[in-house]
């Protein structure tokens, strides 16, 4: 999620640095989910309007040149600037969320969104859910802000809403399995993974992760936003269960006498 403006410059450099990064951001031990085993029964339009959303605004992103760290500063999460600037500074929570700062910071994102936001946009429906991920990336935004309070730097990308999503899916589907690209020494293998394991094990190293990059001096270091994930994650299992909509009530009839269970 987080960025800093000299990665932002890099925008179109994909080479082996952001590979490394993005198999510690986005995958769970070097592991790369595919798709899971929950058909959606619903169309899940809010997930996909989510995703063209976020590559609409990468696609707005190259096409500023030397305006881009400028648009990111004004529109990224800026810790320093959100804990000063009061509520004029609360609008960059949802802005940062849309912008990313490389096609695969991008395209890791979206793929986790793809894969667990339409069986959590059917189980919350479709209004609750758009409500549902823009909270828990605000959440993860406010998250990450305290644990790097002082930092300028801006803060973007979806990662936080989506571990929102994750911790959700996490909740509502204990026995769904993820199709997964593992890699066993030199070759990788496709397997079924329980969805509590994969998300658990993902989950336990952001937590890792995040706990490294805490310094001696009891600073944040490093590039990812991992209390964001952190953050994110724990907000969507609190708050997905709080949305989820009633069920309808069945009329019957019993006796004579009207009843609803």
């Amino acid at each position: 999620m987080c960025a800093s403006l000299s990665r932002v410059a890099a925008h179109r450099s994909c080479g082996t640095w952001f590979v490394n990064r993005a198999r510690r951001r986005y995958a769970a031990g070097g592991m790369i989910p595919l798709r899971d085993t929950v058909p959606s029964a619903r169309f899940p339009i809010i997930n996909l309007t989510l995703i063209a959303l976020n590559t609409l605004c990468f696609l707005h992103e190259l096409s500023l040149g030397d305006g881009l760290q400028g648009f990111i500063q004004t529109f990224g999460l800026v810790p320093a600037r959100f804990h000063n600037g009061g509520a004029a500074e609360i609008g960059s929570l949802v802005t940062s969320m849309f912008l990313h700062s490389s096609w695969l910071h991008l395209l890791g994102n979206m793929l986790f969104l793809y894969i667990f936001g339409d069986n959590v946009e059917d189980r919350l429906g479709h209004l609750r859910y758009v409500c549902f991920y823009l909270l828990c990336g605000a959440a993860a935004g406010v998250a990450q802000t305290y644990a790097i309070s002082g930092s300028l730097l801006p803060m973007i990308g979806a990662s936080g809403a989506i571990a929102g999503v994750t911790g959700a899916y996490f909740l509502f589907f204990p026995t769904a399995r993820v199709v997964t690209l593992v890699p066993i020494f030199f070759f990788f293998q496709i397997i079924e993974i329980p969805a509590v394991v994969f998300l658990l094990f993902w989950f336990l190293m952001q937590l890792m992760y995040g706990m490294v990059t805490i310094s001696a001096a009891g600073e944040v270091v490093g590039g990812v936003a991992w209390w964001a994930h952190i953050g994110g994650f724990l907000f969507g299992m609190i708050a997905a269960p709080l949305l989820v909509p009633p069920k309808p009530a069945r009329a019957g009839r019993v006796q004579g006498l009207s009843w609803r269970d």
